[in-house]
């Protein structure tokens, strides 16, 4: 087996559950502001099988990490309906936000269980498994951050979307809310753009800087703990 194909089957996986926890944490907190929607459906499970897209969680991550590209995608969305919140408004914006502050925590969980495992190694007789985990629970932290950030960005249907709107005075709010039916096509054009225009750097000079940025937070803070 190659390289290539160990990698693809590390990223998948660590793809999976960080998708599957930030749509969980989209069930929960809509049900703890009073939107029990997610839970009637059956969404509020860590089964990956409720919540897996087989094009977005599966196959488009499985061949970025094929061709060496960003691993990137998305599950089927957890149902929320704003109006049975107790406060729409802010309510969507919370929700919003428990996407993708899961994964910021799911980084720093992996960053101290890194730093724990590297306690114990002898930096001179790594094997070879230990090398992989190592690569692994190092690419887990890299794909929460990613997938935090990059749901971050203002375009709907991305969480960052729920935020601004939220944020913006109630006349304007409405206006941006008219963007979301076209927020898909918007989404498939970045893909789009990143997959036949690589020079482009859409990805790499809007989200990556700050992704490369909190990693080395984490990586810091993995090394202050195998210290």
């Amino acid at each position: 087996m190659s390289d290539t194909i160990i990698l693809a089957a590390i990223l998948i996986p660590c793809l999976i559950v960080a998708i599957v926890f930030h749509e969980v944490s989209h069930g929960w907190s809509a049900k703890m502001l009073g939107d029990p929607t997610a839970k009637e459906a059956r969404r509020l499970s860590l089964n990956p099988l409720r919540h897996v897209d087989p094009v977005g969680t599966v196959v488009l991550p499985g061949v970025m990490a094929l061709i060496g590209g960003p691993v990137f995608g998305w599950a089927k969305p957890v149902p929320v309906n704003k109006w049975r919140l107790n406060n729409p408004r802010f309510g969507m914006m919370a929700v919003a936000a428990a996407g993708p502050g899961s994964n910021f925590v799911m980084a720093g969980i992996a960053a101290v269980v890194l730093g724990l495992l590297a306690r114990g190694i002898d930096p001179g007789n790594v094997s070879a498994a230990m090398q992989w985990t190592i690569t692994g629970i190092d690419y887990f932290i890299l794909i929460n951050i990613f997938l935090a950030f990059f749901n971050l960005l203002p375009i709907p249907p991305f969480d960052g979307s729920h935020i601004v709107e939220g944020l913006l005075p109630r006349s304007a709010a409405r206006a941006y809310e008219k963007l979301r039916p076209v927020g898909m096509l918007l989404l498939v054009a970045v893909i789009a753009l990143s997959w036949f225009f690589p020079d482009l750097g859409i990805i790499e000079n809007i989200v990556w800087p700050p992704v490369e940025w909190v990693r080395g937070l984490y990586i810091g803070l993995a090394e202050a703990i195998a210290s």
